[in-house]
C-alpha cells in the first residue's frame, strides 16, 4: 500500500514571552485558539494527538503531559497519543510523528501541539535544566551549555572564514525586524538597529545579547489531515512533501568541525530529495536561529551559498524579502523567543500562513510554492528538516 499524502490544514501560536501562565493553562489556551483558527474542525474528528515538550519535568514539574494536554485542549484521542522529546526539535518531532501516522493509515486527523514553560522564579534552576540537554555528566558540568558552545562555533567560523560581528548583527537585525510584524513574538514591540545590537552586552564572546535567543514561555498547534480530508478544513493546504533527519554525535568530544554541520546537509538532502526539488526551488524557509551564527552556518550547510560565505549572504540581504529566498519571516527564534517544544510548530504555522497569504506584506514571501523548515537539537548534533508545498491537489 502506498503512503497517503498529508497536509497541514491550519495552525495557531499563542503569545511568546515571559508569562505568568502555567503549562496546563498554555495547553488550554492554544487548544481554544486552534478551534477558532480552524472553525471547521470538530474535537471528535481529531483521532490522534502528538505533544512536543522538551523538559516539562524540570520546568513545570510535570510528566505524563500528553493526556494532560489532551484534557486541557478538549480532545479525546483514540488512535495515537504520545509525547515527543527532542530538545529544541521536540515540536517538529511531533509534526513528523503525526505525518508518519497519517501517511501509514494509522490516523486520519491529528493535532501536533508544542508547549513549553521555561521561566522559573530561579534563573539558576532554569539554566541548570538547560544544561541537561547536553551530555549531562561531562559537557554540562564543564560549562558547555548553549551560549558557550555556539560562541565557540562563532569563534571558529571567524577564524576560518573572516566572519564579522557586523555580519552576525545583520542576521539579528533582519529577524527582529520581521518580529516587529508578529504580535505573538516576544520582542514584537522592541526595535533593534545594527548599531544597537553591536552595543549590547557580551554573553559569550563574540556573541552579544542580541545574538542569542531567549528562554521563553509559549505554545503552538497545527492540524494535519489525510489527502481526502484536507480540503474539508482549508482551501490552502500545506502538503508535506519531504522530511529528513540526521544525528552523528552527542558528546562534544565527537563533534568534529564546529564550523561545518554535515548533519544538516544530509538531512536536507533527504528531505529535498523526497520532495524532488533542490534548495534553489525553496521560496521561504524557517531555520533554527537559536544564535546568529547558527543561521549563518545553516545557509552554508543547506547549500544556499558556499562554505564560509554565510556571513556575506546575511550582510547582502540574500535571506531577506527581495533576496534569494525569505528566511525566518515570523522573526525566528531571535525575535520570537524559543519555547523549546513550541518552536518547530510555530515555524510550521508560519509556513501555512505564508502559503495562505495571511501574513503582513512586510514579511510575505512573493508567490511561495515551496518551503523548508529546519530545527537543530542540542549542540547542533541532531538536525530535522521538513519540506512543504503550497495548495493544489494531493
Amino acid at each position: 500500500m502506498s503512503a497517503r499524502a498529508v497536509a497541514l490544514v491550519g495552525g495557531v501560536t499563542t503569545a511568546f514571552g515571559v508569562r505568568p501562565t502555567t503549562w496546563p493553562e498554555m495547553a488550554q489556551e492554544v487548544g481554544a485558539a486552534l478551534f477558532r483558527a480552524v472553525p471547521e474542525l470538530r474535537a471528535e474528528e481529531v483521532d490522534s494527538l502528538f505533544v512536543g515538550a522538551a523538559e516539562p519535568e524540570r520546568f513545570a514539574f510535570q510528566s505524563h503531559v500528553a493526556p494532560l494536554a489532551a484534557e486541557q485542549m478538549g480532545l479525546t484521542p483514540h488512535r495515537v497519543l504520545q509525547r515527543t522529546e527532542l530538545a529544541c526539535a521536540s515540536g517538529q518531532s511531533a509534526i513528523r510523528s503525526a505525518y508518519a501516522a497519517i501517511a501509514a493509515g494509522i490516523s486520519d486527523v491529528a493535532v501536533a501541539v508544542g508547549v513549553e514553560k521555561m521561566n522559573l522564579p530561579s534563573m539558576a534552576e532554569a539554566n541548570s535544566a538547560m544544561g541537561c540537554v547536553m551530555d549531562r555528566p561531562w559537557d554540562g558540568p564543564h560549562g558547555a551549555t548553549a551560549p558557550p558552545f555556539f560562541a565557540m562555533v562563532a569563534q571558529r567560523h571567524m577564524l576560518e572564514h573572516g566572519t564579522t560581528e557586523e555580519q552576525l548583527a545583520a542576521v539579528s537585525e533582519k529577524n527582529h525586524r520581521f518580529a516587529n510584524t508578529n504580535p505573538h513574538a516576544q520582542f514584537f514591540a522592541k526595535r533593534f538597529s545594527k548599531e544597537k545590537l553591536l552595543g549590547l552586552p557580551l554573553v559569550a564572546p563574540p556573541l552579544r545579547l542580541g545574538d542569542c535567543s531567549s528562554m521563553t514561555d509559549g505554545a503552538a498547534a497545527v492540524v494535519l489531515a489525510a489527502d481526502e480530508l484536507a480540503h474539508r478544513y482549508t482551501d490552502s493546504p500545506a502538503w508535506i512533501r519531504g522530511t529528513g533527519q540526521y544525528s552523528n554525535f552527542h558528546n562534544l568530544a565527537h563533534a568534529g568541525s564546529l564550523s561545518e554541520w554535515p548533519g544538516l546537509t544530509i538531512a536536507a538532502r533527504e528531505a529535498l530529495g523526497r520532495a524532488k526539488i533542490s534548495i534553489g526551488d525553496v521560496d521561504v524557509a524557517e531555520v533554527h536561529d537559536c544564535f546568529t551564527i547558527s543561521e549563518i552556518v545553516e545557509y552554508e550547510a543547506l547549500g544556499l551559498c558556499g562554505p564560509g560565505e554565510g556571513g556575506a549572504f546575511a550582510a547582502d540581504g540574500r535571506g531577506d524579502v527581495g533576496g534569494d529566498l525569505v528566511v525566518n519571516p515570523r522573526g525566528g527564534l531571535l525575535g520570537c523567543g524559543h519555547p523549546l517544544g513550541a518552536t518547530g510548530i510555530a515555524q510550521a504555522v508560519e509556513i501555512y500562513q505564508q502559503f495562505a497569504r495571511e501574513v503582513p506584506p512586510a514579511r510575505q514571501a512573493p508567490d511561495p510554492e515551496w518551503a523548508l523548515v529546519h530545527n537543530l537539537s542540542g549542540s547542533a548534533n541532531v538536525h530535522s528538516v521538513m519540506v512543504y508545498q503550497a495548495g493544489g491537489p494531493p
